[in-house]
C-alpha cells in the first residue's frame, strides 16, 4: 500500500507517522512518500519518521520528494495537509480582522475566508495532478478550512473525504471521563466543519445507550473548562458544542482576549522551530511531547481509521466522523453542501448516518454558515473584490456592510501575493 502526504515536511507529520507505525495491522503501509518543496524540513521529518518506524518494527519505507507527480504516482491514498503562505500568512489572518472588532482566527470569520481564498486553487491544482497519475487514489483533506476545501474537491469530481480531529478529540475526552475505551464512545456529531454539536453520546455504537444527559450532569464542569465556555451554557443547550462555537457564543470576549495576547501563529511558529531542531537529532526516535501542544491531537488515529476503511484494509465498513456531501442528511441544507457527520465508510466512500432533527438554534446557524461557505467557494474559484465582499457580508460574525467593506480591503492588502486575480 502506497500513501503520499502532500505537505509531508509539516511538523504535524510525526504524529501521523506514529499512528502508521503503531496501527500497522489496521493500515499496512508499505511505502510512505512525504512530498514537500522545503527539502530541509522534509529531510528532518523523514529522518525521524524512519527512526520511529524502525523503533516500532514497521517494515515500510519512507521516501521524500519535491516532485508532486512523482510522489503521488501510483498512490492508493493522498493526504493533503498544507498551509499556503505558512505561519506568516496565519499570523496575518489572526491580526488584521481585529482592527474591525472581528475574530482573528485562521478558519473562522474573515481570516478563515482569507485562508480559503489562498488554499482552494492550490488544492484543486494538486488534485487535478493526482487524478492524472493516480486516478484511483482517494484524497483525504486535512487542510483547513476543511469544509470549504472538501466542497471544492467534490464539486470538481474528485474522490475526496474531509477529515478533522475535533470529533475524535472529544471522543477521547469523553472516554477518559467515563473511564471506558474510546471505541465504545459513539458521538452524534452534526453540523459543519468547526461548527458542530454533540447531540448525543452513546456507549457501544450508534444504537447504544444514550448517556449525554448523565455525562453533562456528572462532568459538565470539566467539559465546560475544556471548551472554555461557562457550564451554564452547556446546561441550557443540553448538548456539547465544538470549542469553535466559542467564537460565536462569546465573540466580543474572545476579541478582547485576542487583542491582549500574542497570536496563536506566533506561538506555533516558535514551537515549530523547536520541533524541527528536535527532529534533526539522530537520537530522537519518537514523537516529542511538545508536539501535543502544536495541535492535531489524535489526527493519526482518525487518518489511519479513515484510510483503512476507504482502502478496504478493514474487515467491514466502520462509522467515523467525516466531511462529506450532505445529500439529504441535514434536510434543510442543499445536497451539495459538505457536512461534518458520522458516516459509514467503506471502499465506496462515506455514507452519512441518518441525523436527528436539529434544534432551530443550531440549524439556523448551520444554514447561515453554509450560505457563507458557498459564497466563499465562489470567491475562491472565480476571484473578484465583489465576491469577497459578499462572502464577508454573509458571515454571521460580520454581517455589516461597512465592516465587510473594510475587511475586504484588509484581506486583499494582506493576500495579494497569493491571489492570482488580485
Amino acid at each position: 500500500m502506497r500513501l503520499s502526504v502532500v505537505g509531508g515536511g509539516s511538523t504535524y507529520t510525526p504524529e501521523l507517522i506514529d499512528g502508521f507505525a503503531r496501527l500497522r495491522d489496521t493500515l499496512p503501509v508499505t511505502e510512505l512518500v512525504l512530498i514537500d518543496p522545503d527539502t530541509d524540513r522534509s529531510e528532518r521529518v523523514s529522518g525521524l519518521a524512519r527512526r520511529i518506524f524502525s523503533r516500532l518494527g514497521h517494515p515500510g519505507t519512507v521516501t521524500t520528494t519535491a516532485d508532486l507527480e512523482a510522489g503521488v504516482e501510483g498512490a492508493d491514498a493522498v493526504l493533503i495537509q498544507l498551509r499556503v503562505g505558512g505561519q506568516a500568512a496565519r499570523a496575518q489572518d489572526e491580526t488584521w480582522p481585529l482592527e474591525c472588532g472581528c475574530i482573528g482566527q485562521e478558519t473562522t470569520g474573515a481570516g478563515g475566508l482569507a485562508k480559503a481564498l489562498r488554499t482552494v486553487p492550490v488544492v484543486l491544482d494538486i488534485a487535478e495532478r493526482v487524478r492524472t497519475v493516480a486516478p484511483d487514489a482517494w484524497i483525504i483533506d486535512f487542510t483547513n478550512p476543511v469544509g470549504i476545501v472538501t466542497r471544492a474537491l467534490l464539486s470538481a469530481g474528485h474522490k475526496a473525504v474531509g477529515l478533522c480531529n475535533v470529533a475524535i478529540h472529544l471522543q477521547r475526552t469523553f472516554a477518559d471521563l467515563l473511564e471506558v475505551p474510546p471505541e465504545r464512545v459513539h458521538l452524534e456529531h452534526y453540523g459543519l466543519n468547526h461548527l458542530t454539536w454533540e447531540l448525543g453520546v452513546r456507549l457501544g455504537g450508534p444504537d447504544g445507550e444514550q448517556i449525554l444527559p448523565g455525562l453533562l450532569a456528572e462532568h459538565g464542569h470539566r467539559i465546560a473548562e475544556h471548551l472554555r465556555l461557562p457550564e451554564a451554557v452547556l446546561e441550557r443547550l443540553g448538548v456539547v458544542p465544538s470549542y469553535y462555537l466559542r467564537y460565536y457564543y462569546a465573540h466580543d470576549a474572545v476579541v478582547d482576549e485576542l487583542r491582549t495576547k500574542p497570536s496563536r501563529a506566533a506561538e506555533v511558529a516558535a514551537m515549530e522551530r523547536q520541533l524541527l531542531e528536535m527532529y534533526a537529532d539522530p537520537a530522537l526516535a519518537h514523537k516529542p511531547e511538545l508536539l501535543a501542544e502544536r495541535g492535531g491531537a489524535f489526527y493519526s488515529e482518525a487518518a489511519v481509521a479513515l484510510a483503512a476503511s476507504l482502502l478496504g484494509s478493514g474487515q467491514e465498513a466502520s462509522v467515523q466522523v467525516v466531511n462529506a456531501l450532505n445529500n439529504g442528511t441535514l434536510p434543510f441544507l442543499p445536497d451539495d453542501a459538505v457536512v461534518e457527520v458520522p458516516a459509514r465508510v467503506s471502499g465506496q466512500g462515506p455514507v452519512p448516518l441518518a441525523a436527528p432533527e436539529l434544534d432551530p438554534l443550531f440549524a439556523g446557524l448551520v444554514s447561515h454558515v453554509t450560505a457563507y461557505e458557498r459564497l466563499a467557494l465562489e470567491a475562491a474559484l472565480h476571484g473578484g473584490r465583489a465576491r469577497v465582499f459578499k462572502a464577508l457580508l454573509a458571515h454571521p460574525l460580520i454581517g455589516q456592510y461597512d465592516r465587510a467593506e473594510r475587511l475586504t480591503d484588509l484581506l486583499l492588502a494582506h493576500n495579494r501575493e497569493h491571489l492570482a486575480w488580485a
